[in-house]
């Protein structure tokens, strides 16, 4: 069965079965095997519903119609799945710059010859999406100076979104007129601005020179950062 015929006989279904908000479908197995298709098809469907807000699932207690009540928490791969750019940069304007100001509280040499690292790999790249990729890795690493495993998890969060596709293609429209060497320097010098600041141990420059560079991006991504 293909995949459009899939999305439009479980729409019916949901009408038919579960016609109410509340309501709880059938379990996959038994649908699959109405259907004729195999579980991981349902899946599949059920994931495309899930995003519309059309149903919602619970592990251990089965597929219901509507979106999850404000009481359930969703799961991180729907929130990242959901994030668009701007989410994104909203949350990284709020949480990154007090990141920094923590490296530059916590950082020691060690940390301080990392993230020197890290910014001469970002200078090394030879394309704008190895550029990307670094610039993912020096952000995280300040997470890793402030030796927070909540910062550093949260980080980690915040690459995995930029993982998606969304915010790939943002990525892309907004740096494909920059010549790789032009995109690189200018991404590593404000980098390294906030390297210097950490290294001074400096957490109010730090912090500032982290806003600056994140509203350089949002600037690029979705206009002025005021209208963020």
């Amino acid at each position: 069965m293909r995949v459009a015929a899939v999305d439009s006989v479980l729409k019916e279904l949901l009408e038919r079965c579960a016609p109410d908000i509340g309501d709880r479908l059938p379990a996959e197995r038994d649908i699959a095997a109405q259907m004729g298709c195999s579980r991981q098809t349902i899946r599949i469907a059920f994931t495309k519903m899930e995003h519309a807000g059309l149903i919602w699932r619970h592990v251990g207690k089965g597929t219901f119609r509507g979106p999850a009540p404000l009481d359930v928490p969703l799961r991180e791969t729907l929130l990242i799945a959901g994030a668009t750019p701007t989410h994104l940069i909203r949350t990284r304007l709020l949480l990154e710059p007090s990141i920094a100001g923590e490296a530059a509280r916590r950082v020691d040499a060690t940390g301080i010859q990392f993230l020197q690292r890290k910014v001469e790999a970002g200078r090394r790249c030879s394309s704008r999406a190895e550029s990307e990729q670094a610039d993912s890795h020096f952000h995280y690493a300040i997470a890793q100076i402030t030796g927070n495993p909540v910062l550093i998890g949260l980080m980690g969060y915040l690459s995995s979104a930029r993982r998606q596709a969304t915010w790939q293609r943002a990525w892309d429209r907004s740096y494909r007129t920059m010549a790789p060497t032009e995109f690189q320097d200018a991404h590593s010098d404000e980098h390294q601005l906030i390297v210097d600041a950490i290294t001074r141990r400096d957490p109010q420059s730090a912090s500032a020179a982290m806003t600056r560079h994140l509203e350089t991006i949002a600037d690029a991504f979705i206009g002025k950062a005021k209208t963020v």
